[in-house]
């Protein structure tokens, strides 16, 4: 199937990147659904790159387990995997309370005010069920930690479970269940500008844990867990939600 490419403007220096971001986000969509053959010829019509950053983009993605390669040659789309994606959510959730304790001693007031306002847009994108906004103001907020922590190893580790778990929760839960409530943030914002480094940590980790929680809940076949609003009535209106977060 050819991709909607809409950001070809926005091609890094690495067409090998720029391969291998466009696969990882139409993946994580659903543009590309569990099973879809990816053929070379039609990934280098739809992104205008030749084959070898496809490749090498594709190396990327069956390393993150997105896709599968078999001998032939021939990769698939990785099929929904509920067990990775636990595996992958407890990794992310301790990398992520690694950077936030390493990161609170190197964050400035810019840095604090960086996660305010990505905060209050992640809020204005559950309150909108802007799906897409509300991803990106999460991994904005989540990034500022990460990049103060001055740690670069942790990127790349990130990226390497982050993908999987974007995935399953957008196929699971309609994007937004799976995801820390603003109060998190906010309580993780206070603890970063107060300094306290450890408590900070345990409740980015916490927020991170939210996703493996509800994934757990229901594989157990409870249906309240896959629909927030059938326990909660506040929780069908993500703006009553977010008031009520505690």
């Amino acid at each position: 199937m050819p991709l909607t490419s809409s950001r070809a403007s926005e091609r890094p220096s690495s067409l090998r990147d720029y391969a291998y971001r466009e696969l990882r986000d139409a993946i994580v969509s659903g543009e590309l659904a569990p099973g879809e053959r990816l053929r070379d010829p039609e990934l280098e019509q739809s992104l205008g790159v030749s084959r070898t950053p496809i490749r090498e983009a594709i190396a990327r993605l069956e390393t993150a387990g997105l896709v599968h390669t078999r001998r032939a040659k021939q990769t698939t789309v990785a099929p929904l995997d509920t067990r990775s994606a636990l595996a992958a959510q407890r990794i992310a959730a301790s990398l992520h309370e690694l950077a936030v304790r390493d990161a609170v001693p190197q964050l400035t007031e810019a840095d604090l005010d960086a996660m305010r306002d990505a905060n209050t847009r992640f809020e204005a994108a559950l309150r909108a069920r802007d799906v897409d906004a509300a991803v990106r103001a999460d991994d904005e907020f989540h990034d500022i930690a990460v990049r103060a922590s001055e740690n670069p190893l942790l990127p790349p580790l990130l990226e390497q479970v982050t993908p999987l778990l974007r995935r399953l929760e957008r196929a699971r839960f309609g994007s937004l269940a799976g995801r820390g409530s603003v109060a998190d943030h906010e309580r993780i914002i206070e603890l970063c500008a107060a300094g306290h480094a450890d408590e900070a940590g345990v409740a980015a980790r916490e927020n991170w844990s939210t996703l493996g929680r509800l994934l757990h809940l229901d594989d157990t076949g409870d249906p309240a867990a896959s629909d927030p609003a059938a326990s909660d009535p506040a929780a069908s209106d993500p703006a009553a939600s977010v008031a009520d977060a505690s």
